[in-house]
C-alpha cells in the first residue's frame, strides 16, 4: 500500500455510474480512495436508463444486479426504429433482458456499497490543476471558495463529456456531432405506452419514451423539420405532434417538470492513459444514444480498470497490467462508436432511398435468427471478448457464464458471480487446489458443481470481472503456478 505521504491511493474525478462503480472495487479491496465530485448536488440531465445484461452481471458480483432489477421493468425483446427487433430472451445469461430503470437507482445502489466500503465523497470539489510525477499524482481542488490539493498514487477521471481532466491532461477528443439540438421532456402522459421503452423513427424524425417508474416520463425526440438551438426551450405541442408523427400516437404529455435540449457526439479518445492518470466513461468515449449502451460501456470500464489498479497499488501487480486497460478497452469503444452510430444513422436517414435501404436491412434483420442474436449479444455487451496476449485455451480473454459451484460448506458460494463479490480472481478446478494456497490473498478457489460436464479436466481462472485470464486441460502444478504468478503476481510469503 502507499505511504502516508499520500492523501488518497486512487482519486476518482466524477460521481456518475462508473466513477461510484469504481470507488467501490478500490474502497472494497481496501484501499484509500476519495471521490471528487464538481456538482454540489444531483442532477437529472443526460440520465440512461436502459441496464443490459453484461452490466447487470459486473453489478451481480458485487451483491446489486438483484435489488437493482427490483426498481425496475425487465424487458426481453425491443423493436427499435420502427422495424429492427431484437430479442434479449435467448442471452446466456442470468439476465435474459434489457432493465429499464432511471439511472438515478443504479447511481444510489453504487453510492451506498462505496461510501459503505470506505470511499470519501466530496461534493462540490472542482478539480482545477492537475500535476503528475512518477511517484504519484496531485490534483488542484477549489471547494467552497477554498483552494487545496490532494495527492495520489493514480487519479481516474470519470468526469464525462466535458471532462476537466481530459482537458488538463491535454488529451484530444476526435470525433463529430452527431445530432444536434435533441430535445429532452420530462412529462406526464395521459396514456400509459405498452411498451416498457418505446422508440420510433420517420421522416419527421425520432422518439424515445422511458418511465422513471413514479408516474413520470422521460421523452427524447429530434424534429428533423425545426432544428433549433440547444438553449431554445421545448415547447410541449411541438413535441406531441413530433410523437404523434414517429409513434402513431402522442400518449398525450403535460405538466412538463424540466426541459432542454442536447446534442449528441461520436468521440474517443486516442489513449485512455496517461501516466498515472486513466479515462474512463463518457471522459474517454461518448456515443449516439441509439442501443442505451453509453452507461454500461463505462460501468465495464471500471469492472476492468478496478481490480488492476488494486494490485499495482497493493504492489503484487506489474505495470504492464495497467496497459491491458487501453489493449482491452479501446477497441470496445470503438466497437459501441460504430454500432451505435449505425443504428442513428438508420434513424437520421435524410433521403428516401437511404431510408428505404435502412427499412430493407432492419427488416431483412427482423427475419434472419443469427442476424438478430447477433444483435442481441453486441448490444448486451455479453459478446465482448479480450485479445490474449498469447494464443493458448479458447476460452483465454472470453466472458464466463455463471458457472454452478460445488457447496462444501454452509454459506460458500453457489454460483461464479457469488464467487467474485469477493473482489478477487477465482479458480475453478476439479483437482485439488492446494497449489493456490500461497495466492489465498488475492485469490478464491471453488469446484465445479458437476465435475463431469464442460469443465471436466479444464483449469480456469476467472478475473475479478469475469473474463477468463487463463485456461488449460489437465495442467501441472508446475503450469498452474506459473499461471498464477503471471496473473496475481509471486505468491505472498
Amino acid at each position: 500500500m502507499a505511504d502516508r505521504q499520500f492523501d488518497a491511493d486512487v482519486v476518482v474525478v466524477g460521481a456518475g455510474p462508473t466513477g461510484l462503480l469504481l470507488a467501490g472495487d478500490l474502497a472494497a479491496a481496501g484501499l484509500r480512495v476519495t471521490v471528487l465530485e464538481k456538482r454540489g448536488t444531483e442532477s437529472n440531465l443526460t440520465r440512461a436508463f436502459a441496464v443490459h445484461a453484461r452490466t447487470l452481471e459486473q453489478l451481480d458480483a458485487r451483491g446489486l444486479a438483484d435489488d437493482l432489477v427490483a426498481t425496475g421493468r425487465p424487458v426481453s425483446s425491443l423493436r427499435l426504429f420502427g422495424r429492427l427487433a431484437v430479442d434479449l430472451g435467448s442471452l446466456p445469461s442470468r439476465f435474459p433482458f434489457v432493465l429499464v430503470t432511471p439511472q438515478s437507482h443504479t447511481e444510489r445502489l453504487l453510492q451506498e456499497r462505496a461510501t459503505k466500503a470506505g470511499a470519501v465523497i466530496r461534493r462540490g470539489a472542482e478539480v482545477v490543476g492537475l500535476r503528475q510525477d512518477a511517484a504519484g499524482v496531485r490534483l488542484d481542488v477549489r471547494e467552497g471558495g477554498e483552494d487545496s490539493s490532494v495527492r495520489a498514487v493514480y487519479a481516474v477521471g470519470t468526469d464525462g463529456v466535458h471532462s476537466t481532466v481530459r482537458d488538463l491532461l491535454g488529451i484530444p477528443f476526435p470525433g463529430e456531432s452527431v445530432v444536434e439540438s435533441v430535445m429532452l421532456a420530462d412529462v406526464r402522459l395521459e396514456r400509459e405506452p405498452e411498451d416498457a421503452l418505446t422508440v420510433g423513427a420517420g421522416e419527421d424524425g425520432f422518439a424515445l419514451v422511458a418511465p422513471f417508474g413514479d408516474g413520470w416520463y422521460r421523452v427524447v425526440a429530434w424534429d428533423r423539420n425545426h432544428p433549433a438551438p440547444d438553449g431554445a426551450p421545448v415547447d410541449t405541442d411541438a413535441l406531441a405532434a413530433l410523437m404523434t408523427s414517429v409513434l402513431g400516437t402522442d400518449h398525450g404529455p403535460h405538466d412538463a417538470r424540466w426541459t432542454s435540449r442536447f446534442h449528441s457526439d461520436e468521440r474517443q479518445v486516442p489513449t485512455y492513459r496517461s501516466g498515472r492518470v486513466f479515462l474512463a466513461g463518457d471522459a474517454a468515449h461518448c456515443h449516439s444514444p441509439a442501443g442505451g449502451q453509453g452507461m454500461n460501456t463505462g460501468l465495464q470500464d471500471a469492472a476492468n480498470l478496478g481490480w488492476k489498479l488494486v494490485g499495482a497499488v497493493q504492489g503484487w501487480a506489474p505495470d504492464a497490467l495497467l496497459d491491458t486497460y487501453q489493449t482491452e478497452r479501446h477497441p470496445v469503444g470503438r466497437a459501441v462508436l460504430r454500432s451505435s452510430g449505425a443504428l442513428i444513422r438508420v434513424a437520421l436517414a435524410q433521403s428516401l432511398p437511404a431510408r428505404l435501404a435502412g427499412g430493407v436491412l432492419t427488416a431483412a434483420a427482423d427475419r434472419l435468427g443469427p442476424v438478430t442474436r447477433f444483435g442481441a449479444r453486441t448490444v448486451s455487451g455479453v459478446s465482448v471478448a479480450y485479445p490474449p496476449a498469447v494464443p493458448g485455451h479458447p476460452l483465454v480473454g472470453r466472458r464466463i457464464p455463471d458457472l454452478r459451484l460445488a457447496v462444501d460448506e454452509p454459506g460458500a458460494p453457489s454460483r461464479l458471480y457469488e464467487a467474485l463479490r469477493a473482489g478477487r480472481s477465482v479458480l475453478v478446478s476439479n483437482d485439488e487446489l492446494t497449489v493456490a494456497e500461497p495466492w489465498a490473498g488475492r485469490l478464491v478457489t471453488a469446484a465445479p458443481a458437476n465435475p463431469h460436464g464442460k469443465l471436466r479436466d479444464t483449469v480456469l481462472l476467472v478475473r475479478p470481472d469475469g473474463y477468463a485470464a487463463w485456461a488449460a486441460v489437465d495442467p501441472s502444478g508446475t503450469e498452474v503456478r506459473a499461471a498464477l504468478t503471471a496473473w496475481l503476481g509471486r505468491p505472498s510469503g
